[in-house]
């Protein structure tokens, strides 16, 4: 199994590729695109499927991460007002990121909307060896991701050298 992309709800598609793009350094694969309510198409009878009838239509865009997972931003017509994080409702609450530049990215997420959500950790400080470091952040639109310095392995694995 691999991961293959994630969708995103965002209120402003211009505000939303630019903080992807220029604060995390994700690629535009196909730029904002307008999708309407149709049933001519198979991705318009998709989208009825999805976002039920009467959807308004929405804009698109897809981006790329460096190593190929693809992020799908969606900002509906008919959007809601920024969401406060309900942790008891199931599902996918964030993503993550990981990078070699991780305090700049910090710095761009703020620079371009983005909230820092806690002070960065390290998740094995009695261990000098191990350097892993960990934040949340969160989009202009409120959405939550962690960013990585190391690899999930690094981060996780006991025995990981």
């Amino acid at each position: 199994m691999k991961m293959n992309h994630v969708g995103i709800m965002v209120a402003d598609m211009d505000k939303a590729v630019e903080f992807y793009t220029k604060a995390l350094g994700l690629e535009v694969v196909m730029g904002n695109t307008q999708v309407i309510e149709e049933r001519e198409t198979a991705i318009g009878r998709m989208c009825i499927a999805v976002f039920g009838e009467g959807f308004q239509g929405f804009n698109i865009a897809h981006l790329i991460t460096s190593d190929g997972i693809g992020v799908e931003l969606f900002a509906m017509k008919e959007h809601q007002p920024r969401h406060i994080v309900d942790f008891t409702r199931l599902g996918i609450f964030h993503f993550c990121l990981q990078t070699d530049d991780f305090d700049e990215v910090i710095a761009r997420t703020s620079q371009f909307g983005g909230k820092v959500r806690m002070d960065i950790m390290r998740y094995h400080p009695e261990d000098d060896s191990k350097q892993a470091k960990m934040v949340y952040l969160e989009d202009p639109f409120g959405n939550l991701f962690e960013l990585y310095s190391h690899s999930y392995a690094e981060t996780y694995a006991s025995n990981y050298e």
